[in-house]
């Protein structure tokens, strides 16, 4: 079963940010957009690539009114150490969530056999509905900038009620407005 258009699960965590050790629910998702994102562990090697590249969208992600919070089976004590020893995760700023009892990575059905997360990415709506959602295999980096695109069009759709963004579709683009005229007209 997809979990595109289906409401998050409730969730208690720790994480840590800004230097800080913070108890987080869905209630810090509420009324806002908010990326999941999952990767299997800490102090691995495609993990920290995937991070730093995301910190360097964080920026604009908080200008579109969007919250980031990685996510892996780690405690928030790891989370910590890794931030504090890797200089790419060192310079991250969002939310570094410790997910040891499997709790977030269950409720988003993206957990291994191994008890290690999928490396994947959620977008949830201000509603608490996950609008994007995208696994790749362990070997397969992510890509922030395109993930950012996505979160434009997300945005774009849920603004404009009957649009739809065609394929690379960026901010200014036309869109479509599907109906009985387009069909087989494009």
């Amino acid at each position: 079963m997809s979990l595109l258009g289906t409401q998050i699960e409730p969730f208690q965590a720790t994480a840590f940010y800004d230097g800080e050790f913070v108890d987080i629910s869905e209630a810090d998702t509420a009324d806002k957009w908010s990326i999941f994102f999952f990767y299997p562990a800490d102090f691995t090697f495609v993990c920290p690539t995937e991070l730093s590249d995301l910190q360097d969208h964080y920026a604009e992600l908080k200008k579109l009114g969007v919250e980031v919070f990685s996510v892996s089976a780690d405690t928030h004590f790891v989370h910590k150490a890794w931030h504090d020893t890797s200089e790419e995760v060192g310079k991250v700023e969002y939310y570094m969530v410790g997910d040891p009892n499997k709790e977030l990575a269950l409720n988003f059905e993206n957990l291994r056999p191994s008890g290690l997360a999928d490396r994947g990415t959620f977008l949830v709506d201000p509603d608490g509905v996950i609008q994007f959602m995208e696994v790749t295999a362990e070997g397969i980096g992510r890509n922030a900038a395109e993930l950012v695109r996505k979160v434009h069009a997300a945005q774009y759709v849920r603004a404009n009620p009957g649009q739809v963004c065609p394929a690379k579709w960026d901010t200014g683009a036309a869109t479509l407005t599907p109906s009985i005229n387009l069909v087989g007209a494009i």
